[in-house]
């Protein structure tokens, strides 16, 4: 079937906002269609490369950041911090499993939501559903709740400036293994994680005294001091996708030049619909968000659809179960695309099937579900004899108090309210995301 960046207009779509003022929605998409791209083609190919590597397990990937980006809540030092996390929980695992750990970022784009119900009731009042910044606001009025599509630019020019600060920690200096301290967040430096964390710096720092003592340092090996942390989405909103989609001028084939990865959410996976055929056009590695409602046939056609050369690299599966359900529907799936003899990347996103609402209103996931799903992830695959490839998480680098447990910092639904500052789902904060990566180290 031909393919084209707009092809998707014919197909059914899910999830998306209705535009009052069609005649300034068709002129942001214009003036987004002549705005430099945020990512380059080469560079989502380098990550498919990366992508084929976790496959065979060579590799492992950690993807996290946001539940969803904030125009308010946008700093450098939150970028910062989310950057210094990632690179704490990569080097956690890279020194126990003797692999090189992949760095995505939920970030520089994550500004869409999928939303359960097209409208919100407070107090008799009924107005559409917050869907992201780049939609609409979080206010409750009806003025801040209309879909307005000038926000569309406003998402890229913050995905801009978070880009260039991202491709400056990365290369200028602060992923230096030199540096390994100082990646140790500030607020949990005395704590028995962040002690444990100096603890394993320590053994890095000789390490890396003695590669200087045999004339290997960062100057002479850039890999010491340089990272690449990539780029990644769910593109729900296809109107900014689609302009933001380019042919590469060395392939003459379309990649989407939003972010390296994109990813279909578990809403909006259905084979006929226009996400399916969106994402079958463009190059880029994607991913595919697998739930408790996908059945093996389905998944079979899906990968299919997706990746009908059987590619290594292309598809990322991120599964999402929850903890009480992922011993049951998971292996089925997983015996099913290894009969198949499909090339797939498999990830455990432990997030999104662990959601649940306390009685004081806030919604939250419980630290001991979160890390039950992340090991029977594990469990399952070793017994399968396939390759656990990754973690997708919700998690920033800011001390939060949006999920329950953890040995690490034991916060209780009485706690919820102290520091609960996401725009949509509860996340991990650093001392849970760190814990959740040495966890990870234990069973490597």
């Amino acid at each position: 079937m031909s393919w084209s960046p707009k092809s998707w207009r014919e197909f059914p779509i899910k999830q998306q906002p209705t535009y009052e003022d069609q005649e300034l929605l068709k002129s942001v998409e214009e003036e987004l269609s002549h705005y430099p791209p945020l990512i380059f083609a080469g560079e989502a190919r380098n990550l498919k490369s990366d992508l084929a590597r976790v496959g065979r397990g060579e590799a492992f990937i950690v993807q996290g950041g946001d539940c969803a980006e904030s125009f308010a809540a946008f700093n450098a030092d939150t970028i910062k911090n989310l950057f210094k996390l990632i690179l704490q929980m990569s080097v956690v695992m890279t020194y126990s499993s003797g692999k090189p750990v992949v760095k995505i970022g939920r970030v520089a784009g994550q500004f869409a939501k999928p939303r359960s119900s097209d409208f919100e009731e407070r107090d008799g009042v009924k107005l559409p559903s917050y869907r992201g910044d780049i939609i609409n606001d979080i206010e409750f009025s009806q003025e801040a709740r209309k879909p307005d599509p000038r926000r569309m630019l406003r998402a890229y020019y913050q995905s801009a400036a978070t880009m260039n600060l991202l491709r400056a920690f990365s290369r200028g200096g602060l992923a230096d293994l030199n540096k390994v301290h100082q990646w140790n967040l500030d607020f949990i430096k005395d704590h028995p994680l962040g002690k444990r964390y100096e603890e394993l710096s320590n053994q890095i720092d000789k390490a890396m005294k003695f590669l200087a003592a045999a004339g290997i340092n960062s100057q002479t090996a850039p890999q010491l001091r340089q990272t690449q942390v990539y780029t990644s989405h769910e593109a729900l909103l296809l109107n900014y996708e689609e302009a933001l989609t380019r042919i590469d001028s060395l392939t003459d084939e379309w990649y989407n030049t939003s972010a390296h990865m994109l990813w279909i959410g578990d809403r909006t996976r259905n084979l006929d619909g226009a996400h399916i055929e969106y994402f079958r056009g463009i190059k880029n590695p994607i991913g595919c968000k697998v739930g408790p409602s996908m059945q093996p046939d389905e998944l079979i056609e899906l990968i299919d659809a997706l990746n009908p050369e059987n590619e290594e690299g292309r598809l990322n599966l991120i599964v999402r179960m929850g903890a009480d359900k992922i011993s049951e529907l998971y292996p089925p799936l997983l015996q099913a695309v290894k009969e198949a003899g499909k090339n797939v990347v498999w990830t455990i996103d432990p997030m999104h099937g662990n959601v649940e609402k306390t009685g004081t209103g806030f919604k939250t996931r419980d630290f001991d579900n979160i890390l039950s799903e992340v090991r029977q992830f594990f469990e399952i695959h070793q017994k399968e004899g396939t390759v656990a490839g990754g973690i997708h998480l919700e998690m920033t680098g800011e001390d939060v108090t949006e999920c329950t447990g953890s040995t690490s910092c034991p916060i209780t639904e009485e706690k919820l309210g102290d520091r609960y500052h996401t725009q949509c789902d509860p996340r991990l904060n650093a001392n849970q995301a760190l814990e959740l990566a040495f966890m990870i180290g234990e069973e490597f």
